[in-house]
């Protein structure tokens, strides 16, 4: 049997994993951490502290612990996240990944929590269309950055300007299973705004949990503005559309709305 539960009457059932060659490992649905991992001589290989505290609700000192939603102290939430700290469980509906090269594997799952909302609210929206581009982090006094992520996502305050940007942006809202589109002409960068929690308690005319249910997407020429000699014209347009389906749904690939399929 490639992996089996055993449960010793600490209340942290483990989940022992086994290779035919006698190599190993033990991962705990407390935290979703591995705390073992041997080679085929049966010798540990990750470290355990000795004085390691194995009892919710405390983290586990060693092995290899499960770091979301933040690591360290670079967050709003207790150190490296409340993952580690919380009951894991074996996902009988994992999603399909490639055949592992070893026959013993396990998928996990952490469930979310009404509480988690609380503590950590987060935004069921993404926006496609801005990656591999510079901005302006008006946060950090309009210092000049690269967009790194593959779309973006909102879990904390967002206020920059994207320079140069495409005729289409999307917006995929993964909770109601839809697209929203803008497309532009004569505007060449966009603005993204969304005030998150703290700064929505600040804003006078803003409700304290408004943040969760808007975002600001506006077609602009900020960095090189439109300057008009006299008897001189210019257009600019912008248009949203809205399509009932995501990318979340399956049914929409917004890389083929942002090429225009």
């Amino acid at each position: 049997m490639p992996w089996s539960v055993v449960n010793d009457g600490d209340g942290m059932p483990r989940i022992i994993l086994t290779e035919p060659s006698g190599s190993s490992a033990e991962v705990l649905l407390y935290g979703g951490q591995v705390v073992s991992w041997k080679n085929d001589r049966r010798e540990e290989l990750l470290f355990m502290s000795s004085k390691a505290v194995l009892k919710p609700p405390k983290a586990i000192r060693g092995g290899i612990p499960i770091c979301f939603p933040q690591f360290g102290n670079l967050g709003s939430l207790e150190q490296h996240g409340f993952a580690r700290n919380r009951l894991w469980a074996m996902d009988s509906c994992a999603s399909p990944l490639p055949p592992p090269k070893n026959q013993s594997t396990i998928d996990l799952i952490l469930k979310s929590q009404e509480e988690d909302i609380k503590t950590w609210p987060r935004s069921e929206v993404r926006v496609e269309g801005l990656e591999t581009l510079d901005y302006f982090d008006n946060l950090i006094k309009r210092e000049r950055f690269t967009e790194q992520a593959d779309a973006i996502t909102f879990d904390g305050e967002v206020d920059r300007v994207y320079l140069s940007t495409p005729g289409k942006i999307a917006i995929i809202d993964h909770e109601k299973k839809r697209t929203l589109v803008l497309r532009k002409e004569g505007l060449p960068d966009a603005a993204l705004w969304n005030p998150w929690d703290k700064k929505a308690k600040a804003l006078p005319d803003f409700g304290d949990e408004d943040f969760q249910v808007m975002l600001c997407l506006d077609s602009a020429a900020v960095e090189n503005p439109i300057t008009l000699k006299p008897s001189e014209e210019w257009m600019g347009r912008q248009e949203l559309s809205t399509v009932l389906s995501s990318y979340f749904s399956g049914q929409l690939d917004p890389r083929q709305v942002l090429a225009g399929k």
